[in-house]
């Protein structure tokens, strides 16, 4: 099993977003990352666990919410 640190680019080939969206979850939502010196590297079990616990979710109001 591979076991190593993911860059932005390869976290943002993984979960098919864009690195602007990356950044954004780092500071907005504690996308679990960490800095190496100017470089930010990922575990993808790490950023799994994030997503499945809901941390990219949107948390927006529906509709039916309003109401």
């Amino acid at each position: 099993m591979e076991d190593r640190w993911l860059s932005v680019e390869e976290i943002c080939d993984y979960l098919g977003v864009k690195r602007d969206t990356v950044y954004k979850w780092i500071n907005d939502k504690s996308m679990p990352a960490h800095r190496v010196g100017r470089l930010w590297k990922f575990k993808k079990e790490q950023v799994d666990a994030w997503i499945e616990a809901g941390g990219a979710a949107e948390h927006t109001k529906r509709n039916s919410d309003q109401e």
